[in-house]
């Protein structure tokens, strides 16, 4: 049996005043069986007494003693015959040394009352005689003792409480000790909650094919509460990591676009020199792959914004095919220097309501991704589709796909599967699905790599700014 230091155990609690109420339930029976006994006793003695002492008064027979010995057999009471005159016994169902032991008692006792012969109280009825002789008969009737009469009455409900009681306690040991120990595991359990251990549960898969009870009960609140509290600390950690890491990816992007607005304006610098000079053409097409190239970087800048703190913006409408087209000319000189085929499809007239800056931001990193991962020979393929009545967004690539010990963590920042990579595109690309009230998820099948971000038609609008 579990018991707890800390108070009465359930044995205590439970099964010990069950078995107290059952003992003086016994202890009244037996006391009042036993009173009752031996009034009973008492009053079968003296009715016994007065049906002989009657019957002989009204007899006509001559007390002799094969008379006396047949009434001793028939009524289990000896019988003396006293003679007055000579102020001794004469005739007796007695023997001679216990008619010789109370003869001094018989010489003066009256009716009612009572003598003990070997060991046994016996009441006294005298019958006087009816005729001219000087004589009465002195009737003897043995009475059951106190105890005795106690006991015969008593035998069977100690019996019966005996045998309750032999088989209540091992029942209620048994009872109480599986009830201590389910509850012992619940306070193991919320023990381990107090010690942030959350997320394990406590009910057995089995235990919807058994009957449910309070016990039960609480052990499914208690594991809800614990799976609650783990989705709620995850969700805790998550909020601060994200608020950190938007901090974080906010002054890496006010670094970077002062970098590359620096960069921008020497290039346009000396794009205006060369032309003043009369420069080679091709050096206006090597300033033109360095602009797309801050513009790629440009991009990226945007996603650790959708990373940082929330901006107040303006939905607008947004053409998918105009979207998807800006995506490929900004990666396609990374395509064409790394040897990946890239295509690009979207229906025309495919429209949505969001932020145009953030959705290229989150594509431009998915396909560049998709680059890294098909590599030289590969192919990566970037598609807009209707969906459940709103868009899906696909970029998909003929790579080998991320590692599987990876899989289950790759929206998480930081996390990234080349030595190269910080682990941001993913990120970025959820922050800004999420900011549309969409979704992103991947899948790997038929040797390609899946990335979808699902949008509905329009987007949540946005919270109104706070004001200064």
């Amino acid at each position: 049996m579990v018991c707890s230091s800390r108070g009465r155990s359930l044995f205590v609690q439970l099964v010990a005043p069950v078995v107290g109420l059952v003992l003086a339930g016994v202890l009244a029976n037996v006391a009042f069986a036993a009173w009752f006994a031996g009034r009973n006793a008492v009053v079968m003695a003296r009715g016994d007494r007065e049906r002989i002492v009657e019957t002989l008064s009204r007899s006509r027979i001559t007390l002799t003693p094969a008379v006396l010995d047949a009434l001793r057999r028939l009524t289990g009471s000896h019988i003396v015959v006293w003679d007055d005159a000579a102020d001794a016994p004469g005739s007796s169902t007695l023997d001679q040394a216990d008619l010789n032991a109370v003869r001094g008692a018989l010489e003066t006792i009256g009716d009612g009352g009572s003598v003990l012969i070997a060991g046994r109280r016996h009441a006294v009825g005298v019958v006087r005689a009816s005729g001219v002789r000087p004589e009465r008969a002195l009737v003897l009737t043995p009475v059951k003792g106190l105890l005795e009469s106690s006991l015969a009455a008593a035998w069977p409900v100690l019996a019966v409480a005996t045998a309750t009681l032999a088989v209540l306690v091992p029942l209620g040991l048994a009872a109480t000790g599986r009830l201590a120990a389910r509850i012992s595991a619940i306070e193991r359990h919320v023990e381990r909650i107090s010690h942030g251990e959350f997320g394990t549960t406590l009910v057995a898969a089995t235990a919807a094919a058994t009957p449910i009870d309070e016990v039960e009960r609480l052990a499914s609140g208690v594991d809800r509460l614990s799976v609650e509290l783990a989705s709620l600390r995850s969700s805790l950690v998550t909020g601060e990591r994200q608020r950190l890491l938007g901090q974080l990816a906010a002054g890496f992007a006010h670094e970077l676009r002062n970098a590359i607005t620096g960069a921008r304006l020497a290039i346009d610098l000396h794009r205006r020199r060369c032309t003043a000079r009369g420069g080679p053409p091709e050096t206006d097409d090597s300033l033109a792959v360095a602009c797309r190239q801050l513009d790629i970087v440009e991009e990226e800048v945007r996603g650790l914004l959708a990373l940082g703190k929330p901006q107040f913006q303006i939905p607008a409408r947004i053409d998918i095919a105009s979207l998807v087209d800006e995506v490929r000319e900004l990666t396609g000189p990374r395509c064409g220097h790394t040897g990946v085929a890239l295509t690009s499809a979207a229906p025309t007239n495919m429209q949505l309501i969001g932020y145009r800056e953030a959705l290229r931001a989150a594509l431009v990193n998915l396909a560049l991704n998709a680059i890294d991962a098909a590599g030289p020979g590969g192919r990566v393929t970037l598609r807009g589709e209707d969906h459940n009545r709103g868009i899906r967004l696909i970029v998909e690539d003929d790579g080998p796909g991320p590692p599987t010990a990876l899989a289950a963590a790759m929206h998480e920042p930081f996390v990234t599967g080349r030595a190269e990579g910080i682990g941001l595109g993913l990120a970025v690309a959820k922050a800004v699905a999420e900011q549309h009230g969409g979704t992103l998820h991947w899948a790997r099948t038929a040797g390609l790599t899946r990335f979808v971000i699902d949008l509905p038609p329009a987007v949540p609008a946005p919270a109104p700014e706070p004001v200064a």
